[in-house]
Formats: C-alpha cells, sequence, structure tokens
C-alpha cells in the first residue's frame, strides 16, 4: 500500500504503508512486499504469526481473499483488527517470516518456528 498522493516516479521508504497497521516504512521497521504493492511490516507480521501460527487462531470470514498473494485461501489467516479488508493466510505468514529471518535484520526478533509433533 502506498501513501495518498505519492509520486510513483520519485517513492521514497515513507510512502509505503502496511496494509495492516498503516504504519510508514522505515529503518526500524522492516516491511515485507506482496503482490501489487501490498506489505506487511515485521510487528504485523510478529502479531498474524503469533496469532495462527502458534495459537491455532483463524480469522477468515467467507469469500476474503489474501492481501499479500491476492489468492482466496481455504487455510487459516490473520485478520488486521483495524482494517477489515486486510488479511493474511498461514502460507503467506510462513514465506515473510522466512524472508525476514533471511535478512538477519538487528531490530526485528524473527518469531520461532513451531515444532510439529
Amino acid at each position: 500500500m502506498f501513501k495518498e498522493n505519492s509520486n510513483s516516479d520519485s517513492m521514497r521508504m515513507s510512502d509505503v504503508l502496511c496494509d495492516f497497521c498503516h504504519r510508514e516504512w522505515t529503518e526500524e521497521i522492516p516491511m515485507i512486499e506482496g503482490h501489487h504493492g501490498s506489505c506487511i511490516c515485521g510487528k504485523c507480521l510478529n502479531v498474524g504469526w503469533a496469532g495462527v501460527i502458534e495459537n491455532e487462531m483463524n480469522d477468515s470470514i467467507p469469500g476474503w481473499k489474501c492481501t499479500m498473494c491476492l489468492e482466496h485461501r481455504k487455510d487459516p489467516c490473520y485478520r488486521s483488527p483495524a482494517y477489515d479488508e486486510a488479511f493474511i493466510c498461514r502460507r503467506c505468514i510462513r514465506v515473510a517470516a522466512q524472508a525476514l529471518r533471511k535478512e538477519n535484520l538487528d531490530d526485528w526478533e524473527a518469531p520461532k518456528p513451531r515444532r510439529r509433533t
């Protein structure tokens, strides 16, 4: 998501917003991009991970579509408490967390993968 009235010819980091909380992308807050400019910040990703992966919650509603992959999914998802149209599926949560883990960012603590028993 991009700030309203942002100039596509001269985009700045702060023009990119998290679809789930509308926080600006900064050096302190990592951001992962999905399809067609969709984004989730590291903070929202951690909340989604805790809900869907760790606590097996599911915020799905009939006809929901993942904001990140743009697919209608059947797996559990996290839904933004602030922006009803923002969903992220379990698969995208895992992929985004893996991408941020690979970055080895000092200011982002990766969620621990859950052990399957």
